[in-house]
């Protein structure tokens, strides 16, 4: 029977977990075990942090919409009820967009809802 070379497999897994791992501090971008378990709580956290991240924007987008109407002397949450009542299918985000980006068409918006 002839002679089997092995390691080849393991050392393509360690590179590949040690690639992922470069950038963290001390022996957590070096050493094998100490990557496997940083990377564990690394994808955990960037898991959660793409969540986190659309939570803020949403909460940026109300912050936005808020300041915009009460220029115009209306409150935010007078602002939603009326967009509703009237079936304006504009959602926050882009409200938000138009109040930073667009003031002449935001108030457009809030004439055609008065």
């Amino acid at each position: 029977m002839p002679r089997v070379k092995r390691g080849v497999n393991a050392l393509k897994h360690r590179n590949k977990t040690l690639k992922y791992a470069k950038g963290f501090s001390w022996g957590r971008s070096t050493k094998e075990r100490a990557a496997k378990e940083a990377l564990l709580h690394a994808w955990s956290h960037a898991f959660r942090g793409r969540k986190e991240k659309k939570r803020t924007a949403r909460r940026v987008w109300s912050v936005k919409i808020n300041a915009a109407a009460r220029e115009e002397s209306i409150s935010y949450s007078k602002l939603i009820a009326a967009l509703k009542k009237k079936k304006v299918t504009l959602d926050r985000k882009i409200l938000a967009d138009l109040a930073e980006n667009e003031p002449k068409v935001f108030k457009k918006v809030l004439e055609a809802v008065k």
